[in-house]
């Protein structure tokens, strides 16, 4: 399923009008309209904030349709690709319940970011640079981190990360709890 089939699946499994799900996660009800009519494509942010109107983590919103799978070890085509404007994750694994931890990598190409608006949830999050360069914002902090430098932080501070460089920026993060 695409983005919109998602969303828009998921909104009538609940029950809601595209006018509650937006007033639930302070979004324009257009918004949601354009979104499942594949029309926009959300931020990593704006989309965080709609799931957060059912509740449901990013990592479970893209894997609805896939049985859980108990693996341990997973090749990169198992990766679960997730993909919000120019951002890329890839998930490793499907999310579970009970999962306490999420691991993922990440591309931002150059000038790519999760959003105007800053994260928030409730978790820690490490990561480490693998190539290019990532401006991390958290809180009133504001860092460039260039290959092989590392992040870690209590994601209830606001959060952004942008690729200010010239080259795609590639990093592996882990969260816990999941909030992906």
């Amino acid at each position: 399923m695409e983005l919109a089939e998602r969303l828009k699946w998921l909104r009538g499994r609940h029950g809601l009008t595209q006018r509650e799900l937006a007033r639930r996660a302070g979004v324009n009800n257009s918004l949601i309209s354009q979104i499942e009519q594949a029309a926009v494509n959300p931020s990593v942010a704006t989309l965080k904030r709609i799931l957060d109107g059912f509740p449901i983590t990013m990592g479970a919103f893209f894997s609805l349709e896939q049985e859980p799978v108990r693996q341990c070890f997973f090749r990169q085509q198992d990766l679960l690709p997730m993909q919000s404007g120019e951002v890329q994750m890839w998930l490793l694994g499907p999310l579970h319940r009970g999962h306490k931890l999420a691991l993922q990598r990440e591309r931002y190409p150059p000038g790519a970011d999760t959003g105007p608006d800053m994260l928030s949830n409730e978790a820690e999050e490490a990561g480490l640079v693998l190539s290019g360069e990532i401006e991390v914002t958290v809180g009133e902090q504001c860092c460039v981190l260039q290959a092989g430098d590392g992040y870690y932080f209590d994601t209830r501070q606001p959060h952004r990360f942008r690729n200010i460089g010239k080259e795609p920026c590639e990093l592996v993060s882990a969260a816990t709890p999941p909030t992906f």
